[in-house]
């Protein structure tokens, strides 16, 4: 998988990316996502803890909590590393380990997105088509087990296969410190994530129209005149809007900065380009773990009833899916 810090390969001045770009604005913007993230994901856990795993759709719900927590633990390495306060052991540290935590957990949190979706699907849309057995909360465990040793067996080689020898003059590069093999494999895990990508990122939109399209017909019949399909519709569409800011940019520009980072195809100019898009739409990936949270407050019943319980607030009665689980605050209960 792609490092996240790294760079053109050429060490000359004109082929550096802008040193004020590189050790002060993103250093600055990816604290702030650390922060609200930390925070935001720490509640998110802690809620989450008083949540029963009797329902495929929680279990899920976890698993994206835990990748997102585990995603935002990398942050203050990489935040170090290249605002220049650590010393290049540091920086390989972060290339060989940190950054492909960072890509492990966050395309663990794409995969169960569709599965989400998937659930939900056959769940509002095919609810009589819908097997039992697979939805019951051992299998939601087990496909679950199967996502995280699936995405175990494509990151691990990026760290294993990161172990070059690097210099103590020269400012290290991620790519340079993988070996021949590991630049292949670190190339044919970006086609992997990507096709992963793209199949979550259109099932995604089929399953969710249908999703919408059936609430909105349901609520026609039963109450025609009420916003609450309006309300539902937008409840479900935040999923896409979140998914679409966060992920799509950075899967637009990643394929041609892998080829750049692997191959000599390409100028220093074109390197640098594609270095500063990379890093923004990364760092829009990396948001992605403030935005979550919002997904769980509108779509998951038992979250916000068990939040607002938590900070004694009176939840206001509203329509909300009918497949939620119900809540029990006096033990945790996360797993």
């Amino acid at each position: 998988m792609t490092n996240l810090t790294e760079e053109p390969k050429e060490n000359t001045s004109e082929c550096d990316p802008n040193a004020d770009v590189v050790t002060k604005v993103l250093p600055t913007m990816y604290t702030l996502v650390f922060i609200v993230g930390l925070l935001l994901n720490g509640l998110n856990l802690w809620i989450f803890c008083y949540i029963p795993s009797n329902r495929s759709f929680i279990v899920y719900l976890k698993n994206i909590v835990i990748a997102d927590n585990l995603m935002v633990l990398t942050f203050p390495m990489k935040i170090i590393s290249d605002a220049g306060f650590g010393n290049e052991e540091l920086r390989v540290f972060v290339c060989r380990y940190s950054a492909v935590v960072f890509y492990l957990n966050m395309y663990i949190g794409i995969m169960f997105l569709g599965i989400l979706g998937f659930d939900r699907y056959f769940k509002i849309v095919r609810p009589l088509n819908a097997s039992s057995s697979l939805q019951s909360v051992f299998y939601s465990k087990l496909i679950s087990a199967l996502v995280w040793t699936m995405m175990a067996f494509i990151s691990i080689p990026n760290m294993i296969l990161t172990d070059q020898p690097y210099g103590t003059t020269a400012k290290v590069s991620c790519a340079q410190l993988k070996s021949e093999l590991g630049l292949k494999w670190h190339k044919a895990s970006n086609y992997i994530c990507i096709g992963i990508f793209v199949l979550v990122f259109f099932l995604l939109v089929i399953f969710y129209v249908s999703i919408s399209r059936k609430i909105y017909q349901s609520h026609q019949k039963l109450r025609r005149g009420s916003n609450a399909g309006r309300k539902s519709t937008r409840n479900i569409y935040s999923i896409l809007i979140v998914f679409f800011i966060c992920f799509v940019p950075y899967h637009l520009c990643r394929i041609p900065y892998t080829i750049s980072q692997t191959g000599n195809s390409y100028s220093c100019q074109n390197k640098k380009n594609l270095y500063y898009v990379k890093e923004v739409t990364l760092l829009l990936s990396a948001a992605n773990v403030c935005l979550d949270p919002i997904i769980y407050f509108y779509m998951c019943q038992p979250f916000r009833q068990t939040l607002f319980k938590k900070m004694r607030i009176e939840d206001r009665p509203q329509e909300t899916e009918k497949a939620s689980c119900k809540v029990s605050t006096s033990q945790p209960a996360f797993l």
